[in-house]
């Protein structure tokens, strides 16, 4: 942690303190005014401290949780487009719920500042617009047009059906579903591993709240992903490299083969970075374990096409 992190984690503090401060020693009215005061000039400084001796910083950084498809398609198009980037791994729904924060989140240095985008759609057009124009031939993939965005959409779909579908099988055992949110990864800060544990009761109600986590619910969102790959797999059928015909790969195509590899865990998945957090097909549940090998026996051609895209573009 930097010296100004450290400085604004301590201001963080003080500011959570001094209503224990005023109340623990009956400071009066102005002197609690003045209190305030010194917490606001005290800020100032740090700002300024920022802009006087900026520390460096890498100009991209992308916030992660592991295994996350939605994580793994924006992954995999900047590692396709050989940006320098730096990884920032954190610990499996901590953000969501108690930050207000979601992942991927993507801080990329503007000016003097970092601006935050969120969302992998948002995230993908931002990759676009900003670097594009280094390697025009390069960046095509990402390029957004009418029916990749419309496609995406509806990948975005299926993405939000496969969180309904896996987390009502994980999160039966609490500890595949912690080892999911990367208690097992050294890659995440000790405190959040150890937090993520203590958590955990309150972590899978919120998320059964959250994700309408039901058995209905359940059975529909694998229908819903059978529907799907069933219309993708006879898609393929045509010998086209891309879902969205052509032989011309796009950033549409990564998504799928991202979010089909969530369930397929295929070997190259999260290009090393998922590893820690892999689930191995026997440990999940029977009922997903049928489920899965139904998927692969009714869509050979998207399994196919899912390993092929993981052996020879990632």
């Amino acid at each position: 942690m930097n010296m100004t992190r450290n400085r604004q984690l301590i201001h963080a503090l003080f500011l959570l303190a001094a209503p224990v401060i005023v109340a623990w020693f009956g400071l009066s009215v102005p002197a609690a005014v003045l209190l305030v005061l010194l917490a606001l000039v005290w800020r100032w400084l740090i700002v300024m401290s920022g802009w006087r001796f900026p520390e460096p910083a890498p100009d991209l950084i992308l916030e992660t949780i592991s295994a996350s498809h939605y994580v793994e398609k924006v992954r995999w198009c900047m590692d396709r487009m050989e940006l320098d980037y730096t990884e920032k791994p954190v610990g499996g729904t901590l953000g969501a719920f108690y930050r207000g924060r979601t992942v991927p989140l993507l801080k990329a240095k503007t000016g003097a500042v970092f601006s935050e985008i969120g969302n992998s759609d948002e995230i993908l057009r931002y990759v676009w617009g900003r670097y594009a124009y280094l390697d025009e031939g390069a960046a095509e993939f990402l390029r957004p047009t009418a029916a990749r965005i419309e496609f995406e959409r509806r990948l975005d779909g299926y993405g939000r059906m496969l969180q309904v579908w896996i987390y009502s099988h994980i999160l039966n055992d609490k500890e595949l579903a912690l080892h999911a949110w990367g208690v097992n990864s050294p890659a995440i800060p000790l405190w959040q591993r150890q937090l993520l544990r203590i958590l955990a009761p309150l972590q899978i109600l919120l998320i059964r709240r959250a994700f309408r986590i039901t058995p209905r619910n359940a059975t529909r969102a694998g229908e819903r992903i059978s529907e799907l790959l069933s219309e993708m797999n006879a898609a393929l059928q045509d010998g086209r490299k891309s879902l969205l015909g052509g032989d011309e790969l796009n950033y549409t195509d990564f998504a799928f083969a991202a979010m089909c590899g969530l369930w397929l865990m295929p070997e190259r998945y999260g290009a090393g970075k998922a590893d820690a957090v892999r689930i191995e097909r026997e440990r999940m549940p029977p009922a997903a374990q049928s489920m899965i090998a139904n998927w692969e026996a009714e869509n050979p051609e998207v399994i196919e096409y899912v390993q092929e895209l993981y052996r020879n573009e990632r």
